[in-house]
């Protein structure tokens, strides 16, 4: 009896935390469709805000940008990233503590922390070179310094979850390293090399923090363009563009947690 009363309790907490994690995510695709200027009553139905939006020179630049920097900081991520993540499951028999206090690093810092140094970087870099003016290239490279990390993890977990003797029967094989690559590594991990983009593309699309520390005038995404839309106060528009970036991270998260998993399979 004392079993099933807790276990009762333990699932009716369990929906409490869903419902407390996603009514409010619920409620913002609910009012991108209001009919009415309001963010406090709903009076209907409509796609007016989502035309609204496609004719926003402002929205679809921003939108632009926030493509170009996930797509291309995501890309350049998953190449650093599968390096380091192999040469960590190459060379994980020597002491590496040190290196992995380095990858955590940026995953543990917090992200305001993390912004603000960059910046400083930047500002510094230019002034001593004109290099690395505040932009778009700017926040690629910012962006992909806190991807690098999620990336390695995923790809030396796949390998250490590999049969250490497929390398070696690779070799006896008389595979040539660039067919090992090619035929044996880059087939097997490929769900880890899928699941990490997505995973690098949703951490780069959700970003506003260390995306607001290094933009320039004209690199502002659309995380950054909410929030100086917010000042003027939330509007169905501004709901029916996070509405948007709600579909857009839930389809990338799903597809990583498909490949993820068949990763594990």
């Amino acid at each position: 009896m004392r079993k099933r009363t807790l276990q009762r309790g333990l699932t009716g907490f369990w929906w409490l935390t869903v419902a407390f994690l996603y009514l409010p995510l619920a409620v913002v695709v609910l009012f991108s469709f209001n009919a009415s200027n309001s963010a406090a009553s709903f009076s209907g139905l409509s796609l007016r805000w989502y035309r609204r939006l496609m004719g926003n020179e402002e929205i679809l630049s921003a939108f632009a940008n926030s493509m170009v920097l996930a797509i291309t900081s995501s890309v350049i991520a998953l190449a650093i990233g599968c390096l380091i993540g192999y040469g960590m499951y190459r060379h994980r028999h020597r002491k590496l503590g040190w290196l992995i206090v380095l990858i955590y690093l940026p995953i543990v810092l917090p992200d305001i922390v993390f912004g603000i140094s960059e910046m400083a970087f930047f500002v510094q870099i230019h002034d001593w070179t004109g290099l690395l003016q505040p932009g778009l290239g700017t926040m690629i490279i910012a962006h992909v310094t806190f991807q690098i990390p999620f990336v390695a993890l995923i790809v030396y977990s796949r390998f250490v979850g590999l049969d250490p003797t497929l390398f070696e029967a690779a070799k006896d094989l008389y595979a040539t390293p660039v067919r090992r690559v090619v035929h044996f590594m880059l087939p097997t991990i490929k769900p880890a090399l899928i699941s990490a983009f997505f995973l690098s593309f949703t951490l780069s699309i959700d970003d506003f923090v260390i995306s607001f520390f290094t933009s320039g005038p004209e690199s502002a995404t659309l995380p950054i363009y909410i929030w100086g839309a917010i000042k003027k106060g939330v509007s169905p528009e501004i709901n029916a563009i996070a509405a948007l970036m709600i579909g857009a991270v839930a389809v990338a998260a799903t597809i990583s947690l498909a490949f993820s998993r068949r990763r594990l399979t």
